[in-house]
């Protein structure tokens, strides 16, 4: 079978190195790909906006599934449409993506199907929102209701703060998603991700995982789209799965059947986790990055088929198998990031940092130069361990971090220290 891989990040080379080793492909392509994928796949220049090249691709190139991998296609409905021409396609409608493109959206319907999630109101303008704040406790978060890149949302800890937010929201700061602002009720806890395959009608639930958000050590530093994770996450225990399957992922799979929309692909639920209880932060409808990365290195069983069964609704009887070993991936990103950072800057010492079979590097943005690789994004590189325990798995990350050579970059020092504690 010829597959299509939409997208060129970290995600999509796990993804990919993944794919490569299914019996069941023939050729896989990447559109676009980076300088890692291009190493295990077929690497075209394809616009994923421009639907009719997607599907004229497909039908040249005899593409038995497509697989997206990041959220903004399918938002914009590229999965509806390759559908409409006969082309299987692993990833969600346009209509079942609105539980990440509209956070007011997943917000209405955990309020109507009883999901438990913070307390939460949607404004279409900036008076009614600060009226609202003025009454509530803090901190206090505003979000933004469509995609922003993950640069959408606020803690705000004092109410000017949270008036800022407001304000930047409907100034345009985050483009049409902006348009409508959502207000929650501040959650504490320790958070956690939490993955599971959906066919419209059966949700198989993924090893677990957990990521650091922050940019710098110690969860100091602004939001990112993430700088490290691990799997399993030891706060997932066998209860807490089950609570988050019978009360978040599967009446949130009914609803989305009942609705018209059956929800189809992989569903992350980031978590919050306090007393031994989850609530529903809010949803994504794409595997996780870097929550992808120590998933991938964890999985035993083939990965094509599952897709497939998915795409294809028969995922009941589909089994996963797991390594025991733990994996853990350490996000190397450009200085600056996630401010703005400088692109172009070369990156030696790969292939001794990934002489140990235990370790995979997965390039997010990167580019090839000749024999020469660049930095061509602002998280740049997830270097991925595996080992008999985290500290194991850690350790060789690290070890592996240290033989790479780009001073133009950072990471974290503590990924895992949560799960080590």
């Amino acid at each position: 079978m010829n597959v299509l891989l939409i997208g060129g990040g970290g995600r999509e080379h796990a993804l990919a190195w993944k794919l490569k080793q299914s019996p069941l492909l023939d050729t896989l392509y990447c559109a676009p790909g980076n300088a890692g994928i291009d190493q295990i796949a077929e690497c075209v220049a394809l616009d994923a906006a421009e639907h009719a090249g997607v599907i004229r691709f497909c039908r040249d190139n005899t593409i038995g599934l497509v697989v997206i991998g990041p959220e903004a296609p399918l938002v914009l409905g590229l999965a509806d449409d390759l559908q409409a021409a006969g082309i299987k396609v692993f990833g969600p409608s346009r209509a079942a993506s609105q539980l990440e493109g509209s956070k007011g959206f997943t917000k209405d319907l955990c309020a109507e199907y009883g999901i438990p999630t913070a307390a939460y109101a949607r404004f279409a303008d900036a008076g009614a929102a600060k009226a609202y704040v003025a009454k509530q406790s803090l901190p206090i978060v505003i979000k933004a209701d469509g995609l922003a890149a993950g640069k959408g949302v606020t803690v705000a800890a004092t109410r000017e703060e949270a008036d800022d937010a407001i304000d930047a929201c409907f100034a345009g700061a985050f483009g049409a998603a902006g348009a409508e602002v959502v207000i929650e009720e501040f959650l504490d806890g320790e958070e956690a991700s939490f993955f599971a395959l959906v066919d419209g009608e059966t949700a198989l639930p993924l090893a677990t995982a957990q990521d650091h958000k922050r940019a710098f050590d110690g969860d100091e530093g602004p939001n990112t789209g993430g700088m490290g994770a691990y799997s399993p996450a030891p706060i997932m225990t066998e209860a807490l799965s089950a609570q988050v399957m019978n009360e978040i992922v599967m009446p949130t799979v009914r609803a989305m059947q009942t609705r018209g929309t059956p929800f189809k692909g992989v569903l992350y639920a980031g978590l919050m986790i306090k007393d031994g209880a989850a609530k529903l932060i809010e949803y994504n409808v794409r595997f996780g990055d870097p929550e992808a990365q120590v998933l991938m290195a964890r999985l035993k069983s083939n990965l094509l088929p599952a897709l497939l069964a998915t795409a294809e609704g028969r995922l009941a009887g589909i089994v996963l198998d797991w390594h025991d070993n733990p994996a853990l991936c350490v996000v190397m990103a450009a200085n600056g990031y996630p401010g703005a950072y400088f692109t172009g800057t070369e990156i030696k010492g790969l292939d001794p940092a990934s002489a140990d079979p235990q370790v995979q590097i997965f390039h997010a943005g990167t580019m090839r130069d000749g024999a020469r690789i660049l930095a061509n994004g602002g998280r740049v590189l997830g270097v991925t361990a595996s080992g008999r325990d985290i500290g194991e798995a850690q350790a060789r990350a690290y070890e592996a971090v240290d033989k790479i050579d780009w001073p133009d970059g950072f990471f974290r020092r503590d990924i895992g220290a949560r799960a080590l504690g």
